[in-house]
């Protein structure tokens, strides 16, 4: 029996592509992390011994750690997995409230990506919009979503997927040319 990378992983099931969401969700976490230790240093400017400092450090530290630690949840138990058979979404919001998406990859019909404006094409994120039977999938924040985009295909048209690509141009058969030519000199 193969090695089972997830809970809910069918014994023939091979887990292909797994990825998660750029770090910069966890920015507001971060963000307040930051004010924590900034407001850890303002005791020791009233009384300023390194008692006070170490002291309001520490218990800043402690408090950055208890607001960073929510967003890290939620970032690291996020997770996208592709197997040779389905695509499964796991969604974790703070540390009790986790929702899963299931789909087969023969559903999936369509996949694009979208990285728009300057902080998404500096930092390396966009959103993957994948087009299926059911409706659209749009997954925000993605870490370098032309990559994952571009595994995602070629996955899918591993398995026979019939995934639309860039429209390519037919050419028209001969017969039909001169055809069309005869019609334009009557």
């Amino acid at each position: 029996m193969a090695e089972k990378y997830f809970a809910d992983q069918f014994d023939d099931e091979e887990v292909l592509l797994v990825f998660r969401k750029h770090p910069i969700v966890m920015r507001r976490g971060f963000i307040a992390a930051m004010v924590m230790l900034l407001l850890g240093s303002v005791p020791a400017l009233f009384n300023p011994t390194y008692t006070t400092y170490f002291v309001g450090m520490g218990v800043a530290l402690v408090l950055a750690v208890l607001v960073m630690l929510p967003s890290w949840i939620g970032w690291y138990f996020s997770v996208f997995i592709v197997t040779d058979q389905r695509l499964i979404q796991i969604t974790q919001k703070g540390l009790f409230n986790r929702s899963v998406i299931d789909m087969r990859l023969n559903q999936i019909q369509m996949v694009n990506y979208q990285i728009a404006g300057l902080q998404q094409t500096l930092l390396g994120f966009g959103t993957i919009m994948m087009q299926t039977i059911v409706g659209d999938l749009v997954i925000h924040e993605i870490h370098h979503p032309a990559k994952i985009q571009k595994k995602l295909l070629e996955i899918l048209r591993d398995r026979g997927a019939n995934v639309a690509a860039a429209p390519v141009a037919v050419p028209i058969d001969n017969s039909m040319q001169e055809l069309q030519e005869d019609e334009a000199q009557d």
